[in-house]
């Protein structure tokens, strides 16, 4: 995007490695709203001074105000990575300068650079699960400390971010976005958030709407220092930035969605879940994530206007639109619930499958190992001891799944339920809650030899489970009774496990749609 004409000579002061004190050579980066310059180990962040339906930075004191609230706002998460502020001054002769004696022309945020390969949406392709779950980690404990500001969010914040994409969406109708298209994303909207009112209502006021990142999608993730970094949070609209937790962590699912990276969106959302369980939220999920794709195909067309109508940055627009009224029907909820002794495969199995059910989301998973460690009030890797795992714990262990499932379910979401389900009725209670909802069913009931267990209870790490070889040994003298579930051998490698168990499942998902086609 081109910058107004009276930047012009401070982005030519800023091109010049000589003023920024660095060694050259300087590149540019744009965006729709900022110019970054990156020379030896700084990057010098501009504010364009442009005026859009979401914000204004078309005077020099609103420019100012703003990168001060970077400053502040970004140092929560990425402290050493923004190190001040410089202003652009014009000195006697009329040469501009940082922090010179002469009027302020314009101000810029100084930066720590950092490889560039370690931004997440170049790293994003190859992020191992444990990667992705420790992204998960940092996002969880960023929302925990953030401060809650009940007097945003809520119905009305959502509003208002609807009816902003909309007036975004005409800048491009019907030239880019078909009109049809963006009256359908907004009316779809403007109903689920009706829908959702009191839900989004109950969630400002208990606290769940706080002071968030407000842009967490890949490009604003790097790794530094090793570790996961957010950086480049809104400071510029408190209507972006006071929202929902979950609101905030959908930018990053639709990101990671839209690259095709299902797997890794799985990863992050149920390790998030883990880390902070909010399922009651997760109703919203749909619109949220929706309002994200519409977020990104209004930005995207910006930046394409920007950039001489780029045709690769419209197609990016319009694919946005087309999956920001995708989010809005998702399909119809599901259970399934993966059961079998310790070590026989079946949280492996749970989380391939997760992905690939629920679609455009992704179903939930719900395991025991984990809602476990929640009522005891530890983390998900903390071990128990024998008071975790008495008769009584065990009982409220699979009631807080069945409760989980029950409110996911009605919710609209699908879910796969993670558990041993060793005693018959466990897992005719499991059964039972999708048939007195009128859900689909299936139960899949891993098997291998004690071998094979034993060897992978061995090898474990980073787990959830407590299980050892022994608490095996007894599961295996106990029994497992008559198994009514579709019995799949895992003893085979992972790979032909979960193609045995994708088979199974596409093959009762078709005799359901049949049946159902009879009636």
């Amino acid at each position: 995007m081109a910058a107004p004409g009276d930047q012009i000579e401070v982005l030519a002061f800023l091109a010049s490695p000589e003023h920024l004190g660095q060694p050259g050579p300087v590149q540019r980066i744009d965006t729709h709203i900022s110019s970054v310059f990156l020379a030896g180990d700084r990057a010098f962040k501009l504010k364009k001074a442009v005026r859009l339906p979401f914000l204004d930075f078309t005077s020099l004191k609103q420019r100012e105000a703003a990168c001060r609230a970077e400053l502040e706002i970004n140092r929560r998460t990425a402290p050493k990575l923004y190190l001040g502020l410089k202003a652009v001054t014009r000195e006697a002769d009329g040469h501009l300068t940082f922090d010179g004696k002469g009027p302020v022309v314009d101000w810029v945020v100084e930066m720590l650079r950092f490889d560039q390969d370690g931004l997440y949406d170049r790293l994003a392709p190859q992020l191992t699960r444990d990667e992705a779950e420790e992204l998960a980690e940092t996002i969880a404990a960023f929302h925990t400390a953030a401060e809650p500001q009940p007097h945003w969010g809520g119905m009305a914040g959502l509003g208002h971010t609807i009816t902003t994409n909309a007036a975004c969406f005409a800048l491009d109708t019907p030239g880019l976005f078909p009109k049809d298209l963006a009256e359908a994303v907004t009316k779809a909207s403007l109903d689920w958030l009706d829908r959702l009112g009191p839900l989004l209502e109950k969630r400002r006021e208990a606290g769940l709407v706080r002071r968030c990142h407000g842009d967490l999608h890949l490009g604003n993730i790097c790794r530094f220092e090793g570790r996961a970094t957010l950086f480049d949070a809104i400071e510029f609209n408190q209507d972006f930035a006071c929202i929902d937790v979950l609101y905030d962590l959908a930018f990053l699912l639709m990101d990671l969605q839209a690259r095709g990276l299902e797997n890794t969106a799985s990863w992050v959302l149920n390790r998030y879940l883990e880390k902070r369980s909010d399922l009651d939220g997760l109703e919203a999920l749909p619109l949220f994530l929706s309002l994200r794709a519409a977020i990104r195909a209004h930005v995207s067309a910006a930046m394409a206007r920007g950039a001489g109508n780029d045709p690769a940055l419209r197609c990016h627009a319009l694919d946005y639109m087309n999956r920001a009224l995708a989010y809005l029907s998702p399909p119809p909820p599901r259970l399934i619930a993966v059961g079998g002794l310790s070590g026989s495969g079946k949280s492996r199995l749970a989380r391939d499958l997760a992905p690939l059910l629920g679609l455009p989301m992704g179903a939930v998973i719900l395991r025991t190992d984990v809602l476990r460690k929640q009522l005891m009030g530890v983390d998900a890797q903390t071990r128990l001891g024998a008071e975790g795992y008495s008769p009584e714990m065990s009982l409220r262990t699979y009631l807080a799944l069945y409760d989980g499932c029950a409110k996911l379910l009605e919710a609209g979401l699908t879910v796969v339920a993670d558990a041993v389900f060793a005693r018959q009725e466990q897992r005719d209670g499991i059964k039972a809650l999708a048939e007195n909802l009128g859900l689909p069913f299936e139960g899949l009931w891993l098997e291998a030899s004690p071998e094979v267990m034993r060897r992978r209870i061995q090898s474990r790490k980073r787990n959830a489970s407590d299980a050892t070889v022994e608490v095996l040994n007894r599961q295996l003298e106990a029994g497992s009774g008559n198994i009514d579930w579709l019995r799949l051998d895992s003893s085979l490698s992972k790979e032909e496990t979960f193609a045995n168990a994708c088979r199974r499942i596409r093959s009762l998902s078709a005799t359901s749609e049949e049946a159902a086609e009879g009636e």
